[in-house]
């Protein structure tokens, strides 16, 4: 995960776009899940909604497929980690439901201006969010800009991250009849600047 700075990325957005905003923090799991891990939990992209434009002929895949992942968000105050409670699951989103290009078109375009990709090299796919709040993938999302708090556990709230506040991410791949297969964990904790 690439940490962002939301407020920061909104400032510089018009003209320059993500720059520092971006620059400062990636996490990632020490788990590496294979494409044939994955084979088993393969499904269908969703239809496109009508109106929208077909892809351009170089991302049409015939029998296009993601995978039917589960993402979670946690948080944990400060104070909660200091007392010993479970992170708070403030999201949870559905990669197969939420992405509009497949894993197979994301690269492909990727690479489609000459950009080498090597095996090792990592991809982002953006915030991964839904339409309904508990799958929107980022707290400024998800509190809409701050207006809507997360009331936590232990009766406080998060409109933003706070000094102390932990993240964690959790993936696993979900499907009937078959076990999840986790990623890992992710997480970060916010230090003072």
């Amino acid at each position: 995960n690439d940490w962002s700075a939301r407020d920061l990325q909104a400032w510089e957005y018009q003209p320059l776009g993500p720059f520092l905003a971006k620059n400062f923090a990636s996490t990632l799991s020490p788990w590496i899940v294979t494409a044939d891990a994955l084979r088993p939990y393969r499904v269908s992209m969703p239809e496109r909604p009508v109106g929208d434009p077909a892809p351009l002929p170089y991302l049409q895949v015939p029998d296009d497929h993601t995978w039917a992942l589960e993402l979670d968000v946690l948080l944990r105050t400060a104070a909660m980690r200091e007392r010993g409670d479970a992170p708070f699951r403030i999201s949870r989103a559905r990669f197969d439901r939420a992405m509009y290009w497949s894993p197979a078109q994301l690269v492909t375009h990727h690479a489609s201006n000459g950009c080498i990709l090597s095996a090792g090299d990592l991809l982002g796919t953006g915030t991964i969010s839904t339409p309904e709040p508990e799958g929107r993938g980022c707290l400024l999302e998800r509190t809409w800009r701050g207006r809507d708090p997360i009331a936590m556990p232990d009766g406080t709230e998060r409109r933003f991250l706070e000094d102390g506040d932990e993240v964690t991410l959790v993936g696993r791949a979900v499907a009937p009849g078959r076990p999840s297969l986790g990623f890992g964990r992710c997480t970060g904790v916010v230090l003072p600047a």
